[in-house]
């Protein structure tokens, strides 16, 4: 027999999982650095074109500091736009969507600024080279993809390899690799020029730097040095690759197309374009990348299993919640569906179809069931008992793991009083309503409301998501009965949005489910009852969207608090709405049943009343008092919530039921909360991004009927700064007279806004005082849309005066780049007049469309004056809407900022002025 004992080659004494790791980093695949590679391009960029011209740059500063002044206004503002999305990755991935947009339009209107020219860019050059290029990365690498996918199918590349590249990752990777080829033929481009040229040393007036008789300046050095640098890397990087004569036959053909011309095609060059060269390169290196990224080599296996792999990347992904509700999105589908939802609900629902009562019916039918169904005594044993208390779980994924997992940790220390304590893990867990948002949905419920806690606290192994409870409680394990299982219990009530289908998901996802993560649901009903020990109760009442509980709850309580709550013992109340809190803030009297039970029925031995719905923490205790106190304690905590509510609105509640009560403790305190709402000036925006889609329609609306301006000479013409800002505000105000009298779009829009406005206002204040404040709302979102108007108008006008737009027509920038065609894409073959021939004209007609896109303010400005010279009239119907959209696009961006701060400002002053909670 031989040895049993292994031998242990060489990869065994490696630690494997480290070579592993090092193979297939965390983030695979890290072939993917667009975002790297633009800043970096950024940064060459400014670099070159800096050093190229920084002699320019100082001799023409004095000259060009009001174009340089428009630049850094165009800069801040459209930071300023995206400030919100620098650093975050949001999905639906707006923040993408955000940077290209606004790295269109700033190119599309630099492109028009002349500083450019003055210091020797020639930016038709760089956006011609830019789209030509940038169409064939795109044509290239999207063959290129596909043959690899095919060499993976075929089992010549690693198996990890088949993961599909998104198509947006090509698209951006081509834009980098375009960008890339424009700033080094740029940045040696302008050198070429001003090749041969001296060094020259000048008087900059009062911007010299140095002066004629210093010679040997560290700037002159640095200038210097600098050509030196460039004369290398421009002979290095865009020196010619070789001649047609280096070249076998089927190259010449290929890139010079001597075959075709038998060496006589005149304009053709013997050296292959340095631009041609440079982008081949560049491809080559992410070619190279790709391949060493994805398949570890050619013709080589995963060093995982792919089952081991798959697990493994399921290891590393984001949990699989979902983020925080958008409020006031105008984009989300969800909450137009709660609005149907709603609508139903109240409909239907409400006083003909309610599932409480069919509840009680079944409870009738089940001899017996009644109590078993409603009632839980399995607490009543115990010695002692902690349990915890949350609500309003549903409203972001982030704020519920994290309440969720300090709730399934088995104690959490804490200091009280500079002494320390330690909470146990609660044996119960008690949940007040809206465990889903917007609507409750089984997609919501399964990932607002459900993942969150099993990412928290694990299920048993015995735990199937698709399983039915029929006979609850399904007590894991060799336990017998529900007394003796000590692990965590929760119990939930639903909430006015858990009733938005007529509580079919909670009842499928609560009543008839046995675990929420690693708490175990024994229960059966929407409300119940449970005894705890030492004499307490909890009452978990279903207000439904009544804000009360109905007949049959109402006799189930009352004959349990005769038949079985004792005389001294003491009741915990949980509801979903803080009714006491509502009535106070809304004059109004709700939850009358509720009121007739404690007060009739418990009389006194109801110490203590909990509930949500408000996303804040506040406790009040009554006062001592000479008569009977009906309840001595009010909790309010919604904090599971992902916004807060404030609590200083709320800070004047003084009585309930006769009794005085004092806030005893409150989050956030009242002075936070206050300084919270201040907030809401300026991050409203950051925090609500999706806000932007509806304000900007809305703001472009208001303006619609004012486009375009043709009179602003005399705001121009004024000298002083107080005669412009009086012509300024005059047109304003006479461009508000025409939207009253003429405009039929722009004011239907205004009264629309003005009505939602009015109905936005809490019916807490009287009709007139809502009506004062819907129309001092829409007044300053009026007022903002039309000095947008204005100010983008004066923008074009400025520029049209300086001849920097509305100089030639719709398409400057193709017409330029056909004069200079041949002389930069050479095409000896003919091979472009025949796909132009194949493609039945679609070749140059796309050419020329996407070029056009990059003359967005020329189409603006041109059709402005055409309408401005004719008349609205002399517009096509094509012609209107390609005005208006060009419109819209630097409208939106210049609006977004400010309607968010509007509305934004609007809610401090109703929070904090006037204390409305909206």
């Amino acid at each position: 027999m031989g040895s049993t004992k292994q031998s242990v080659g060489l990869l065994d004494t490696f630690k494997m999982e480290r070579v592993r790791i090092i193979l297939n980093p965390t983030y695979r695949y890290p072939h993917e650095h667009f975002r790297h590679a633009i800043i970096a391009v950024v940064v060459a960029y400014l670099f070159f074109i800096s050093s190229d011209n920084l002699q320019t740059l100082v001799q023409k500063l004095d000259k060009n500091s009001k174009w340089w002044s428009m630049y850094v206004c165009l800069l801040g503002f459209f930071y300023f736009f995206s400030s919100p999305f620098i650093g975050k990755r949001i999905k639906p991935n707006y923040s993408n969507f955000s940077r290209w947009y606004i790295a269109w339009i700033l190119v599309a209107a630099l492109y028009h600024l002349p500083s450019f020219q003055s210091m020797g860019v020639d930016m038709r050059m760089n956006l011609s080279l830019f789209l030509t290029i940038y169409i064939s990365s795109i044509l290239f690498l999207l063959a290129f993809h596909i043959v690899f996918l095919g060499m993976w199918y075929m089992g010549l590349v690693a198996r990890v390899a088949g993961k599909r590249p998104e198509i947006l990752t090509i698209i951006q990777n081509c834009a980098v690799i375009s960008v890339a080829c424009c700033v080094f033929y740029s940045h040696c481009g302008n050198h070429a020029t001003s090749k041969g040229r001296p060094f020259e040393r000048r008087n900059f007036g009062w911007f010299s730097i140095w002066k004629k008789e210093e010679s040997n300046t560290l700037l002159t050095k640095f200038m210097r040095m600098n050509e030196e640098l460039k004369d290398r890397v421009c002979s290095s990087w865009f020196a010619p690759v070789g001649s047609a004569s280096d070249y076998p036959l089927l190259s010449q053909w290929v890139i010079y197309g001597k075959l075709a011309c038998n060496g006589s095609c005149p304009g053709i060059s013997d050296n292959i374009s340095p631009i041609y060269s440079l982008w081949l390169t560049i491809i080559g290196l992410y070619i190279a990348n790709y391949v060493v990224a994805r398949s570890t080599g050619w013709a080589l296996t995963h060093p995982l299993p792919v089952e081991e792999d798959e697990e493994l990347k399921k290891q590393q992904v984001k949990p699989d919640f979902l983020d925080m509700v958008p409020w006031y999105s105008g984009t989300s589908a969800d909450l137009f569906k709660t609005v149907f939802d709603l609508l139903v609900s109240v409909t239907v629902f409400v006083g003909r179809f309610d599932m409480r009562m069919m509840q009680a019916a079944m409870s009738k039918v089940h001899e017996g069931a009644q109590e078993d169904d409603l009632l839980f005594d399995h607490f009543s044993e115990k010695d002692d008992l902690w349990f915890d208390f949350m609500a309003d779980t549903g409203d972001g994924g982030n704020s519920s793991y994290t309440v969720a997992r300090l709730l399934a940790q088995p104690s959490i220390p804490m200091k009280f009083n500079n002494s320390k304590r330690t909470l146990p893990r609660g044996d119960l867990l008690l949940i007040g309503g809206d465990l889903a948002y917007p609507n409750p949905s089984a997609f919501t419920y399964e990932k607002r409301f459900f993942r969150p806690f099993e990412y928290a606290l694990q299920p048993p192994l015995c735990y199937k998501p698709e399983h039915i409870a029929v006979n609850k409680p399904e007590v894991p394990f060799a336990e017998s009965d529900l007394g003796q299982y000590d692990g965590p219990q929760c119990f939930a009530i639903p909430g006015n949005h858990d009733w938005f289908d007529g509580l079919q998901t909670f009842m499928r996802h609560i009543c008839q489910r046995s675990w929420l993560g690693g708490w175990l649901l024994p229960q059966k009903r929407s409300y119940f009852a449970l005894q705890l020990p030492k004499g307490w109760w909890v009452f978990g009442f279903d207000q439904a969207l009544h804000v009360d509980i109905d007949v049959y709850q109402f006799k189930f309580f009352a004959e349990l608090t005769k038949d079985k709550v004792g005389e001294n013992d003491s009741v915990i109340i949980m509801t979903h709405e803080p009714n006491w809190l509502h009535d106070w803030y809304w004059n109004d009297v709700t939850g009358k049943n509720v009121s007739h039970l404690i007060r009739d029925h418990l009389k006194g031995r109801c110490k203590l009343r909990m509930a949500g719905d408000l996303h804040h923490y506040m406790r009040h205790s009554s006062v001592p008092f000479d008569k009977p106190v009906y309840v001595q304690h009010l909790l309010v905590n919604g904090c599971v919530g992902a916004f807060l509510h404030p609590t200083h609105t709320f800070s004047n509640l003084k009585k309930l039921y006769g009794t005085s009560y004092e806030c005893k403790a409150a989050y956030p305190s009242f002075e936070d909360s206050s300084k919270i709402a201040l907030g809401n000036i300026l991050k409203f925006r950051k925090k609500n991004w999706q806000f932007d889609f509806i304000g900007g329609i809305i703001y472009f609306i208001l303006a619609f009927s004012m486009f375009p301006q043709c009179r602003l000479g005399h705001i121009l013409r004024d000298d002083s700064i107080s005669d412009r800002l009086k012509s300024f505000f005059s047109t304003v105000w006479s461009a508000f007279e025409y939207m009253l009298n003429y405009s039929y779009v722009s004011f239907t829009g205004t009264l629309l806004l003005l009505m939602v406005a009015i109905c936005f206002v809490p019916s807490k204040v009287s009709r007139k005082r809502r009506a004062i404040i819907g129309i001092l709302h829409v007044s300053a979102h009026l007022a903002a849309a039309l000095i947008l108007m204005l100010l983008l108008e004066l923008g074009v006008e400025t520029c049209i005066r300086h001849r920097l737009l509305a100089t030639s027509g719709y398409h400057t920038l193709y017409e330029w780049y056909r004069s200079v065609e041949s002389e930069h894409f050479p095409d000896p073959t003919g091979l472009r007049a025949r796909i132009e021939q194949w493609t039945f004209g679609l070749y140059p007609a796309c050419i020329k469309y996407l070029m056009s896109a990059f003359d967005v303010p020329e189409v603006m400005a041109v059709t402005r004056t055409n309408i401005c010279k004719n008349g609205m009239e002399s517009l096509s119907r094509g012609g209107a809407v390609i005005y208006y959209g060009s419109v819209f696009l630097y409208f939106w961006v210049f609006s977004t900022p400010v309607v968010s701060l509007v509305f934004g400002s609007y809610l401090y002053i109703c929070i904090n002025w006037f204390h409305l909670t909206l």
